[in-house]
């Protein structure tokens, strides 16, 4: 059951300290998964290692400085001059925000990082990040402004509705 009332808000040292646990805990998740991947594909199988290994792995590093360092960004916070917190930045973890996406491409790009340690084919599902971005890009922008309905036809009455409210304004004074 749901709680009732008015739902709880975050103080700034909160989102402050919440913002530096989640940048600590994702920071782990990109080190341990390269890690996995460095001494699988480029220490232990060493040999084994192609192009498209180290292509690989550079484009994981750039996914994940990018990645990091928008998250680190959005939550830089602010301090006043008496050193006090003036804003603890951007919460990290608030739900249909930016920071969500960017922390699910580095969750998307550590398992395939991690999966691809047995095959390079594995690296054919981050082609979801690409396909996810299209399709909020259609479902919040593209398909409500290709399918809006013209506003031509529906322009004349607001103008009469527009000079009663003002007809009626004017009586009043």
């Amino acid at each position: 059951m749901a709680p009732k009332g008015k739902v709880g808000t975050k103080g700034k040292k909160q989102i402050f300290e919440e913002n530096k646990d989640t940048l600590k805990f994702y920071l782990q998740i990109i080190l341990g998964a390269n890690a996995i991947y460095g001494i699988v594909n480029l220490v232990i199988f060493y040999t084994a290692a192609t192009i498209w290994t180290w292509i690989a792995f550079v484009f994981s590093l750039m996914v994940y400085g990018a990645s990091y360092r928008s998250m680190n960004s959005m939550a830089k916070p602010s301090f006043a001059e008496d050193g006090s917190l003036a804003d603890g930045g951007i919460d990290l973890n608030m739900e249909q925000g930016m920071a969500e996406h960017l922390k699910d491409v580095i969750l998307l790009t550590a398992i395939v990082q991690v999966l691809s340690c047995f095959s390079l084919y594995i690296w054919y599902f981050w082609l979801l990040a690409p396909g996810r971005a299209l399709y909020l890009l259609w479902v919040n922008i593209l398909g409500p402004w290709l399918t809006a309905d013209s506003s031509t036809p529906n322009q004349e009455p607001n103008e009469k509705k527009q000079r009663r409210q003002e007809r009626r304004q004017m009586k009043r004074f």
